[in-house]
């Protein structure tokens, strides 16, 4: 099994600015990179990058060039990180948009960096749920599985169930 990596930006692939002052966060090398360095998996993998944006920056255009990406990729498992606010929307436009691939849908709420960070929990949900499932959208968030219009979140204390 491959599975394919895809990188949107959000929160998970926020870091601390290199070239920038000031509080503003950055993206760069995909979160996933470091956190599959870690685990040294026993799987093929490939690591993309769609875009790097705040979810909330997120437009049709991103979503149409994500789903284009993934439906004309060789590849039929795909993990994609993307931010909190806007994951349920982006899972929603590829459910219409890709066919029968598998697309579980990943972030994180605090990056990656941060050493309180669930990231490395989420992906290795993500990568379970890749294991597991031959096609459909998911969404693979605090300990949590679902096909991605079962998935609710509580926007007060942020988290999904």
């Amino acid at each position: 099994m491959k599975l394919v990596f895809v990188q949107t930006g959000g929160t998970i692939d926020k870091d601390y600015p290199h070239t920038t002052k000031g509080w503003a966060f950055e993206f760069g090398e995909p979160a996933t990179k470091r956190i599959l360095e870690k685990l040294d998996p026993s799987f093929e993998f490939e690591v993309l990058t769609s875009c790097q944006k705040d979810s909330l920056e997120i437009t049709e255009e991103d979503r149409q060039n994500l789903a284009d990406l993934i439906s004309n990729h060789e590849g039929d498992k795909f993990i994609v990180t993307h931010g909190t606010d806007t994951m349920s929307e982006t899972a929603d436009y590829l459910s219409k948009k890709v066919g029968d691939k598998l697309v579980v849908i990943t972030g994180a709420v605090r990056p990656e960096r941060f050493s309180n960070s669930e990231a490395p929990i989420n992906l290795g949900c993500a990568i379970a749920t890749a294991n597991l499932m031959d096609k459909g959208i998911f969404i693979a968030m605090h300990g949590i599985v679902k096909e991605h219009s079962e998935m609710k979140r509580n926007l007060e204390t942020g988290k999904y169930y």
